[in-house]
């Protein structure tokens, strides 16, 4: 008969900070010991007693090519994509198994977003077909399995993307007749739906997103008559409000925007790649509470470098290079923080 308490003879407060304690890469074995811990560790109100109390840590999660050699693709053809996972506490990485129904690749120009503990991959187009595709997908890092989520409600891609308290949003990009788009929409992780945003200001093909505080900024972007002529303006949805907000001045005008947007800590956006020249090129920046990792190279077509920088209060940020596995090593297309 199993036992209604946690762990037998400890208090029930005990036994939650027991449970508490375990690495995330053991919450698959121990989901399987009984109903109650399978219970307690899948819901989302165990997540959130781990964060509060300290013991989640952020990874950075990535779009990243193989290496020739790994895919068995002949030189010049394009590269095959996989997840990859840097967790910088340890300075380790790791591949997480492929997508259902993508065995040989990652959908090109997928967007990631983490969102409470989970991996969220979005759109893309078909390796084979080149054809943009709605599918949705969730990775579950302690149970290290995907699950299907509810499709993108239209055909889009290069759109922007953040997520904030179980949600994901996602706005701008364009359609599948390479129609610049001014949409937004809003994805409930935990009800598996999506619910469509009034519009943008303006039509915001390969903007980039990020999450703010308590918004969610879309950032440059260009219209259809207008392709490559990225704004500099940034329209911004409060999550209190419901509303859209438009600000100007907030990006150099003509640069893409596409990972390369960092958030200092006060606020201020900048553009990773004016961190250093040797990220000027090919770059991706993701951060990870008080450490950022960044990669990119001095120039296009030169080899992709991985770097690390502390954020600190008021200092520049200062990148110092790290040793990467070679199957590692391989251009980073895009990336986002998972906090696990």
């Amino acid at each position: 008969m199993e036992s209604s308490e946690l762990i037998p003879s400890l208090p029930e407060e005990l036994s939650l900070e027991c449970l508490t304690r375990l690495p995330y890469s053991t919450h698959r074995l121990a989901s399987a010991v009984c109903r109650r811990w399978r219970q307690l560790i899948q819901s989302q109100d165990f997540y959130y007693h781990r964060k509060n109390s300290g013991h989640t840590h952020k990874v950075a999660c990535l779009v990243q090519a193989e290496k020739e050699s790994d895919g068995g693709k002949k030189p010049g053809e394009s590269p095959s994509y996989r997840l990859s996972v840097f967790d910088p506490v340890g300075g380790v990485w790791d591949r997480i198994d492929p997508v259902p129904g993508y065995p040989n690749g990652l959908p090109l120009f997928c967007q990631l977003a983490g969102c409470e503990g989970k991996l969220v991959v979005m759109g893309g187009w078909d390796p084979e077909s080149y054809n943009p595709v709605t599918d949705v997908f969730v990775y579950d890092f302690g149970m290290r399995r995907w699950r299907k989520g509810e499709d993108l409600p239209a055909k889009m891609s290069f759109f922007g993307c953040g997520s904030a308290a179980g949600r994901v949003y996602v706005a701008g990009g364009h359609d599948q007749n390479k129609n610049a788009l001014r949409t937004g929409w809003v994805y409930d992780l935990r009800r598996d739906e999506w619910s469509e945003l009034t519009q943008l200001s303006q039509e915001r093909d390969e903007c980039e997103g990020v999450v703010i505080g308590d918004e969610f900024w879309v950032i440059s972007g260009y219209n259809t008559e207008n392709q490559g002529a990225f704004d500099g303006s940034a329209d911004v949805y409060g999550f209190g409000s419901g509303q859209w907000r438009r600000v100007e001045g907030v990006w150099e005008a003509g640069r893409c925007p596409r990972s390369n947007v960092g958030v200092g800590k006060d606020g201020r956006i900048f553009s990773w790649s004016e961190l250093d020249s040797v990220v000027r090129a090919g770059l991706c920046g993701v951060a990870l509470g008080y450490r950022v990792l960044v990669t990119g190279s001095e120039y296009q077509g030169a080899p992709s470098g991985f770097y690390l920088a502390e954020v600190g209060e008021g200092q520049k940020l200062k990148l110092e290079k790290i040793n990467v596995p070679d199957e590692f090593s391989g251009f980073v297309q895009s990336g986002c923080c998972v906090e696990i």
